[in-house]
């Protein structure tokens, strides 16, 4: 039928041992933080650009990780997770939470719409709600699923999640493709997971703007937990507390400590629009992943998947929009910008890294002054693993 919709091949995005959800729910729930994939992408790679001059660094990044996640779990259900502002219930209690972050790179902005899009164009939903940050919406969809008797795996490394894992919610480190079991949040706080929040309240948290009490950090706060109990008892007995300054603090900033809780304490009641039954994995449509991934000129992503996008990856009619290729750094001394994907050939394979494409280069040019020397016009290649055919890779730490 020549007007058959093509489809993705049998196999694409997981074992083959994967199965559909059960009856009433998941067997076992990815929740991608996606905030986290976006800043890790996008610091992670050179700058590159579409035809139309649009960065899409991130972009290809994400995808690279999210199509790396999606072959190696064996989940019968994800979804991926972002933030809508900056401005959530938080601000309403502490006007100063997350006040003095800076805005985001001019360069990286307009990549946040394109990888929502690209996110349902892996057939993956992308899971928002005004109001509340990922961290809460996380958690409300790890304790339903949980409630349902799933197994819930929460890809991100934020230490702020560390609160919700139990003997049926566990962290993976995209970073470090490493569990974070209570083991791993014992070793990170000194306390068990039940017992975060309230380390937290004591410690404060400068990158979110938390107060917490001054003079008490992470491990003097894990010993005033584990001695007394909980943040509640720790206050009420304030005044038994042997190191002068220590007590001090403590009777003089108790409702600093309580309003931290209360900002760091992660909402699990959130009103969600998505049902888990909607996160069950299925195979994306091939016309609209192809259709996405041609737009961004991400000819490399294509080639890697030729063998399983079937029809739809037959070459489409020439068009300013089929023939970009994202573009990362111009070349010294030339007018034009050098391609990322110019070489027609199979991406071949050099290293590769925990929740990264094995096809992908794994060294890191995130540094700011890596960043300014990509913008300056060194030439980003792919490594070529032939014997005497060495090239410079394309860096990157995904």
């Amino acid at each position: 039928m020549p007007n058959a919709k093509p489809r993705l091949r049998q196999g694409f995005g997981g074992p083959a041992r994967r199965s559909a959800q059960r009856e009433g729910g998941p067997r076992h729930l990815f929740l991608v933080d996606g905030s986290g994939y976006i800043f890790r992408a996008f610091h992670a790679l050179p700058p590159m650009t579409r035809e139309d001059g649009t960065p899409v660094n991130a972009v290809f990044g994400f995808v690279a990780m999210l199509l790396k996640l999606r072959d190696d779990t064996d989940a019968d259900s994800i979804a991926v997770i972002f933030d809508t502002a900056r401005v959530s219930f938080r601000n309403k209690i502490y006007p100063d939470y997350k006040a003095h972050r800076p805005e985001p790179p001019p360069e990286l902005v307009p990549q946040f719409a394109l990888i929502r899009e690209a996110t349902r164009a892996l057939g993956l939903p992308a899971v928002e709600l005004a109001g509340y940050e990922a961290d809460d919406l996380i958690a409300t969809y790890a304790r339903e699923a949980e409630r349902r008797g799933a197994e819930v795996t929460i890809v991100s490394s934020d230490k702020d999640l560390m609160q919700l894992v139990d003997d049926r919610i566990t962290m993976l480190d995209p970073i470090k493709n490493r569990k974070i079991g209570r083991e791993e949040v014992k070793e990170r706080f000194g306390v068990g997971p039940e017992r975060v929040v309230d380390v937290q309240a004591l410690a404060g948290d400068s990158s979110d703007n938390v107060p917490g009490v001054p003079g008490i950090g992470v491990k003097t706060a894990a010993e005033l937990i584990n001695g007394f109990g909980d943040l509640d008892a720790v206050l009420a007995r304030a005044g038994e507390i042997k190191q002068p300054k220590r007590r001090q603090s403590l009777l003089e900033n108790a409702d600093k400590a309580r309003l931290s809780r209360e900002l760091v304490r992660l909402k699990d009641d959130v009103p969600v629009r998505e049902a888990l039954e909607s996160f069950a994995v299925r195979a994306p449509d091939a016309a609209a992943l192809l259709s996405f991934l041609r737009a961004q000129g991400f000819k490399s992503i294509i080639a890697r998947l030729e063998g399983r996008l079937g029809a739809a990856a037959e070459p489409a009619a020439p068009s300013r929009a089929s023939s970009s290729r994202a573009r990362p750094l111009s070349r010294p001394g030339s007018s034009g910008r050098a391609s990322a994907d110019s070489s027609p050939s199979t991406p071949r394979p050099p290293r590769s890294t925990p929740c990264a494409p094995s096809w992908w280069v794994s060294r890191s040019r995130s540094s700011p002054a890596a960043r300014a020397t990509s913008r300056s016009g060194t030439r980003a290649r792919r490594a070529d693993p032939r014997p005497g055919k060495s090239r410079s890779p394309l860096r990157s730490s995904i």
